[in-house]
Order: C-alpha cells, then structure tokens, then sequence
C-alpha cells in the first residue's frame, strides 16, 4: 500500500553506492522513512545499462520510488552525481519533489575545462582500468587535512570504486559531461532547497554554492571550513543537522 510516512531519498555520488549513506543515515528519527537506491550500473544494481545520462538515472529513481510505495513528495539528498540526478528529477517531476539537499553538487553545467577533464578520466579508466584510477581518484576529493584523518572511510570509498565496472565509469563520466545547466530548477523551486558545500572541494568550487544557494525562493546554505568534496564524511554532523533541519522544515516534523 502506499505511505505517506515522510520520506528522504539519498542519492549517491559517481564511482559510490548506496552503502557510503549507511554511517550518515544511521542517527536519523524512525519517524522518516529512508531510501537509499543504488544508481543504475553502482553496487548491486549492475543490470545492462544502455544509457547513463542524468535523465535515465531520474526516470530509475521514479520507479524505484514505485516499486516502494512512495507515492507522496520526498526529500531528495544527493552527493555530487547524486545531486546531478536529484536536479533532473526535479525538472522533470517537480510534483515528486517535497524539498532538496545538494550535496558537494551543482546545478551549472560542466564548464569546457571540466568536460575536457572527464575525457581525460574516460581515455585513463580505458588505458589502465577501474583500481588504477581509483587509486589516484579518491584521494583528492577529501580536504587535504582529512586525507589522512579518515583512512576507514576512503577506503571504503576506493573498494566501491574499485568494485564499480569500467562500463559505468564510462558511462557516468559521459553523463555527467552532457548534462544541461539546471540553475532554473533551483530559481523556479517550489520546494525549499540546501546546497552543502566545502571551502577545499577540488570537484564543486566554493564560490558556485555560494551563489546557487541564492537562486532559489526558499534556499540554505552551509559551508564548511574544514571539507573537500565530501562533506557528508569527512564534516557529518553539521551535514546531517543541516538535512535533518530541512526535512523538519519541509515535513513539519
């Protein structure tokens, strides 16, 4: 049957699965329901993919909602990637939509430079394969103070990496390339919207969030001295406070 208990969908990042939510998520009230899919070709969900654009994930992220009996507005938290598909869900779906977190994510399309660099990514995961790069990937998403603070959380991250087949890297690098910019999303939002950011992300330069988070009607932000491209690892309680405020804020909980 469906539910109308609240519910929050976590979306994970590029080269991760759902298991990168299981610390973040495991504080949160029962009082929500928490869904956290893997993305189409990440963790288990390794059926043939034929398309990996950002618009393919989305429509997965309805049905899967589907075959939960979510049928109400949710909150969406998506990382990086995650936010990319959290962003195309809510252009296309804006009625499934009850608010949005972007985490370490941008609603502005990949620069030249940035696509550039994802070819660069594509030609390095081909000539040398998944561990190679994620050995030299991983890394350098974190603040250089936390490199080697957190040595049991990045290397999760490089054994899902690792784990994640070469068809998908592939794949996501060149859906996240195509992806348009989707800063009306946030401009025209019904729904309140946080953008989380990092003052040492190498991914999501700072000074991006900062001026998202001032397009939507009802919009937050927080930004974190002391993270990367990671916040909700490497700063996860003022990640958490801040999305647990928004989901309180959105549900009236």
């Amino acid at each position: 049957m469906p539910t109308a208990q609240p519910t929050l969908v976590f979306l994970h990042g590029f080269a991760e699965s759902r298991e990168v939510w299981t610390e973040f998520t495991r504080p949160f009230p029962a009082a929500y329901r928490l869904l956290a899919p893997n993305l189409l070709g990440h963790g288990t969900n390794l059926a043939p993919v034929p398309d990996f654009s950002m618009e393919a994930q989305a429509r997965y992220v309805i049905d899967h909602l589907g075959r939960r009996n979510a049928t109400e507005p949710v909150l969406l938290v998506g990382h990086s990637m995650g936010g990319y598909v959290a962003l195309a869900v809510a252009q296309r779906y804006p009625e499934r939509v009850a608010g949005l977190a972007l985490i370490n994510s941008t609603a502005y399309a990949d620069t030249d430079e940035k696509r550039q660099n994802r070819e660069k990514n594509i030609g390095f995961v081909e000539r040398h394969g998944v561990d190679k790069f994620m050995d030299s990937f991983v890394r350098p998403l974190f603040a250089p103070a936390n490199r080697d603070r957190l040595p049991e959380a990045r290397a999760l991250l490089e054994d899902i990496g690792k784990a994640t087949p070469e068809t998908t890297l592939v794949g996501g690098l060149r859906g996240m390339a195509a992806r348009p910019d989707r800063t009306a999303v946030l401009r025209t939002a019904r729904f309140p919207v946080l953008l989380v950011a990092g003052k040492h992300d190498v991914a999501v330069p700072l000074a991006d969030s900062v001026a998202q988070a001032a397009l939507a009607p009802v919009g937050t932000g927080l930004f974190l001295e002391g993270s990367g491209h990671l916040s909700y690892v490497e700063q996860p309680e003022a990640t958490r406070r801040a999305v647990l405020a928004l989901a309180s804020a959105v549900f009236g909980q």
